[in-house]
Formats: C-alpha cells, sequence, structure tokens
C-alpha cells in the first residue's frame, strides 16, 4: 500500500509539472494571460487558485470540472495560466493604457516629434501634466531633473510593446538595439527576458530602476 501511494504521488507530481506550458515570459504576457482573463471572465465561475496545490490541478479543474462553460484545452491552459500565474498574490497584473501622442507632440529634450517612434515612447505622469519622450534614456534625463510629483513612470517593454510601470521593470544599457537617439535603456517586465535580452545583444548591464544612475544615462551618448 506504501509502494502504491508513493507510485501515485510521483505520478502526480510527474503530471503536474508537465502541465505547465514551457513557454516564454514574453508570451505568456503577450498571449496566454489576456486570453485567460477574457475567457474567465467570460466563461468561468469564480475560482480561487490558491485553493490548488499546483498548476496542474488547477487546469485539471478548469478544463474537467465544468467550473468553466465548454472550453477547449487550448483555452483552459490560457485561463489556467493568468489564474496562476497572476491572481495568486505571487504577482500584480497590472493594464496601463496605450501611450498616445500627436503629430505635434515633442520630446521636451532633444525636440524629436514622438510620433514617428511609437515603440520607444515613455512618459512621466504628473499629478497636473504628462510629459512624453523619444525614448526611456531622454525620459530619464528629465526625470533626474524633475522628480517632484510624479504620479507613474511609464515605460514600453521591448519585446510586447506592453506598457508597465517603470519603476518595477529591468533595464538593459549597452546592447546593439538603438533607438531615436542612439543608445537606449532597453526595458522589461522581468529578469528573465532582461536576461536573455543581454546575451542575444551583446549588451553592458542589468540594471532596476533604483539603481539607474545619471552616469549610466549620460554616457550612452558618447
Amino acid at each position: 500500500m506504501l509502494l502504491l501511494k508513493t507510485i501515485l504521488f510521483f505520478f502526480v507530481v510527474s503530471v503536474s509539472l508537465l502541465a505547465y506550458p514551457n513557454v516564454s515570459q514574453v508570451v505568456k504576457d503577450k498571449k496566454f494571460y489576456p486570453m485567460g482573463e477574457k475567457i474567465y471572465k467570460k466563461k468561468c465561475q469564480k475560482i480561487d487558485p490558491k485553493k490548488y496545490s499546483t498548476y496542474g490541478v488547477l487546469y485539471n479543474a478548469v478544463l474537467n470540472d465544468k467550473i468553466c462553460s465548454s472550453i477547449s484545452k487550448k483555452y483552459a491552459q490560457a485561463v489556467s495560466l493568468y489564474l496562476w500565474d497572476t491572481q495568486r498574490g505571487v504577482k500584480k497584473y497590472t493594464h496601463y493604457k496605450k501611450i498616445l501622442v500627436s503629430k505635434e507632440d515633442k520630446c521636451p529634450v532633444c525636440g524629436m516629434f514622438l510620433y514617428k517612434y511609437p515603440q520607444w515612447i515613455a512618459r512621466i505622469e504628473y499629478k497636473d501634466t504628462n510629459v512624453s519622450f523619444d525614448g526611456i534614456k531622454d525620459m530619464m534625463k528629465y526625470y533626474f531633473e524633475h522628480p517632484e510629483s510624479i504620479k507613474n513612470l511609464l515605460v514600453q517593454e521591448y519585446y510586447t510593446q506592453e506598457v508597465i510601470n517603470a519603476k518595477k521593470a529591468y533595464f538593459v544599457i549597452g546592447s546593439d538595439i538603438y533607438g531615436p537617439m542612439g543608445n537606449e535603456l532597453i526595458a522589461f517586465k522581468d529578469e528573465a527576458s532582461a536576461k536573455q535580452f543581454y546575451f542575444d545583444h551583446n549588451a553592458k548591464k542589468i540594471l532596476k530602476f533604483d539603481e539607474i544612475k545619471p552616469d549610466d544615462v549620460y554616457q550612452l551618448d558618447e
């Protein structure tokens, strides 16, 4: 009986581990989490992911226990990933609106028209106004001179173009990828994505927001 229980335990653990999709954080952020959130709200009863011991147990419940109405394995996977990764208090999944600019808006640091470089735009939201930039480098220059009364610091993740909180992001410096003003700070939501980019693009540093110093920024112009 003990041997049978041991075999069963390892079988359950193995199935659970194999059930978790082997996909990058970028794919999860861009595809699975938004899809899972949408399907969950539309087709599922309220689910508390903390009640499930593993991702595999949660996935099987979503797929087979009729807590979601008639969804495919792919949709069950998306719902399970969304709940397991973002709704257990492990990480926050915060949505920020896309940063929009007009054809008249210019970067206050370099004077370039922002609409020409939508994938690089960053923004500082103050209590009374918003200021947009053609890249994180220029945003940081402005930030060092105007650090008061800030509501949000917003940047776009390089791969997904998702707008994220700069203070929670990871920044790669000294890569072979250039922005509108040359060398740039490249933003990522998580450290794993930043490290992959770092190795793929011959970068020099990975820094959290609070680790970025004026010298790091101004040396990018040299």
